[in-house]
């Protein structure tokens, strides 16, 4: 049976090298701290076998045990030594690999380059293996938005380069045909005057849409209030009817429930107004438009249907992009502005934190949009 006093002097040795060996262990690591991990994991096992043995030796000769013990400790953590630093070594070595790939793969966060690191040795850089994949993920997917958008600015300039050109072209003309006096007669006079306010009619349609384009692009303040969405599709009805008779197109509003939902009245009219101008300006004469209403779940789909004969499947994805103009939508009329009444639609819609969407239905296609019903509305 040891005494406790032995007890007492054995842990107070222990405790002893033990603090020498931090010491002298962080000094070393401090000297290598510019080093590589593997000297680094090296250093701290060779430290913890000299603090053991030096632990023994002196345990030893203060308890005056057998020398004959004390060496066959030593050494059996002489022998034991290599393995440790081995192990050390080989941990080191996997660390640094996995380092040296973390590395390149942060260098070439977001870039084409980008390889996925292989699976490094610890839990705390696969960790950080997976935010790096994240982070490159999030920053390519940014910089796709961000060529998309670039793109979307370049078309959008060149196309409304063009549609300025030309009124701007004909204005000019007839400007200088009545000064030179080359039309003098009044029935000429008079066209040329008509002619005239319709050019400039368009030009200020197609400022209003850029103006819109850039409110809804920006955070879009809204005034909620709770109406039903019927009212919402009566409205626009009511607006768009002029045109629609002018061009002898049928609008018809497919009765449902009332479904109530909490929108910025104004807004959203804006949206839907949008869409039945263009299916408006795409269904010909005698074809007809519907509209409809109805519950879908937590959400109600506000549906306009036209007859416009369809839209290509490459194009249906694009058909809300700003600068999109697919099939006659360059040819612009006396009631078009600058061609971004669907792109206003969407940025208004997804303001109200819901979407939009196309798709082609029977002789025509169908816009939809969803929107949360009101919270008291939502089944459940």
């Amino acid at each position: 049976m040891i005494p406790a006093a032995d007890w007492a002097l054995i842990a107070a040795l222990t405790a002893g090298c033990a603090l020498a060996g931090l010491v002298v262990g962080g000094f070393l690591l401090r000297a290598a701290e510019r080093r590589s991990m593997t000297l680094h994991l090296v250093l701290a096992s060779a430290a913890a076998l000299v603090t053991v043995a030096a632990a023994v030796v002196l345990t030893t000769e203060r308890m005056f045990l057998s020398g004959h013990d004390s060496a066959v400790v030593l050494v059996v953590i002489a022998l034991s030594s290599p393995a440790a630093v081995g192990v050390a070594t080989l941990l080191g070595m996997a660390l640094r690999r996995a380092g040296q790939d973390l590395v390149r793969a942060a260098e070439h966060v977001g870039e084409d380059g980008y390889l996925t690191p292989a699976t490094p040795p610890t839990s705390e850089l696969r960790a950080l293996g997976a935010a790096i994949d994240d982070a490159h993920r999030r920053l390519a997917a940014a910089h796709a938005r961000d060529a998309m958008v670039e793109r979307s600015r370049r078309e959008l300039v060149a196309g409304i380069s063009h549609d300025l050109r030309t009124p701007l072209a004909g204005m000019r003309a007839m400007i200088e045909s009545l000064e030179d006096g080359l039309a003098s007669d009044p029935d000429t006079v008079a066209r040329y005057h008509r002619q005239l306010c319709v050019e400039v009619d368009r030009l200020a349609a197609m400022v209003s849409d850029l103006f819109e384009l850039s409110r809804v692009q920006g955070p879009l303040k809204l005034h909620l209030e709770r109406v039903a969405a019927q009212h919402l599709l009566d409205e626009a009805l009511a607006s768009a009817d002029p045109v629609a008779r002018a061009k002898g197109v049928r609008l018809v509003a497919v009765n449902g429930t009332v479904v109530p939902v909490e929108v910025d009245a104004a807004e959203l009219g804006r949206a839907l107004r949008n869409l039945l101008l263009n299916a408006i300006r795409h269904t010909p004469a005698d074809g007809t438009i519907s509209v409809s209403a109805e519950p879908d779940g937590t959400y109600v789909s506000l549906a306009v249907s036209d007859a416009c004969g369809g839209i290509p499947d490459d194009d249906l994805h694009r058909v809300f992009d700003i600068a999109f103009r697919g099939g006659d939508a360059r040819t612009t009329g006396p009631d078009q502005g600058a061609g971004l009444g669907l792109a206003i639609a969407r940025g208004i819609v997804e303001a109200h934190d819901g979407d939009i969407r196309v798709d082609n239905h029977g002789a025509g296609c169908r816009f939809e949009i969803r929107l949360p019903l009101a919270l008291d509305a939502q089944p459940g």
